[in-house]
């Protein structure tokens, strides 16, 4: 149960269908917060305490409708939380020119997009930028070129953000490892088993987990955590098996 960390806040979370996203807005839900959930797929019927918006984020238009609908719905806007992600595997001599720009569009530019269209709204109430990155920016890992380009890109950003509003609004960074999210599907089991055997814990991560470090980055209890990055992964960044 949660124990009304984000109490009266309203909230943006975008990759809002599933995985991590949808674990973040359950969490924030718990939490008391109330939430902008946006994703490019249909999200069904609204449950209370959501308000979906379909949308693509790599496109301006979105987030001026998302802006515009904290401001009409709600009158504020407390938590801006950068999530939606897509990856198109191939090394970089055989990624199409397109899948890269669209990587670099949903997983970089819908972050410069948002806060654009949302930091107004923040600076009003004092608020607070999550962005997903992922341990993609710190470890080079192949047939991932244009994401590991946008994921690193996202932590520079971050801390740049974080320097641009401050004090009004602070600005973090997650960084998931291995969550187990339908991301996962297709991967195949040695690929799988490989990946738990990376981490220091054993096993893969659960979209709640990362959900609890945002929240955290959210609400009051970082108050002085401004442009940092926080790795949840298990601890797979932190193993190596060789000298």
């Amino acid at each position: 149960m949660g124990r009304g960390l984000l109490s009266g806040r309203v909230a943006v979370v975008t990759g809002t269908a599933s995985g991590i996203g949808a674990a973040v807005v359950d969490r924030f839900l718990q939490e008391d917060a109330r939430v902008i959930a946006v994703d490019v797929a249909h999200q069904g019927a609204g449950r209370p305490g959501v308000l979906a918006v379909t949308g693509d984020v790599a496109d301006a238009a979105t987030w001026r409708r998302v802006a515009d609908t904290a401001r009409t719905e709600f009158g504020r806007l407390d938590v801006l939380h950068s999530n939606a992600a897509v990856v198109v595997r191939a090394p970089a001599h055989e990624l199409a020119e397109s899948d890269w720009d669209r990587q670099i569009a949903v997983n970089l530019k819908a972050a410069y997009l948002a806060v654009g269209a949302c930091v107004a709204l923040l600076r009003e109430g004092g608020g607070a930028v999550v962005l997903s990155s992922s341990v993609h920016a710190l470890v080079g890992l192949p047939a991932h070129p244009a994401y590991a380009a946008a994921k690193g890109g996202l932590v520079s950003l971050g801390r740049q953000l974080a320097v641009e509003y401050g004090p009004e609004v602070r600005v973090n960074t997650v960084l998931p490892g291995p969550i187990l999210t339908p991301a996962w599907e297709g991967i195949g089991e040695e690929d799988r088993r490989r990946s738990v055997a990376g981490t220091a814990a054993a096993r893969f991560g659960r979209p709640d987990e990362v959900a609890a470090a945002v929240t955290f980055l959210a609400c009051e209890e970082s108050s002085y955590v401004t442009g940092a990055c926080l790795v949840v992964d298990g601890g797979w960044t932190a193993v190596k098996d060789s000298a």
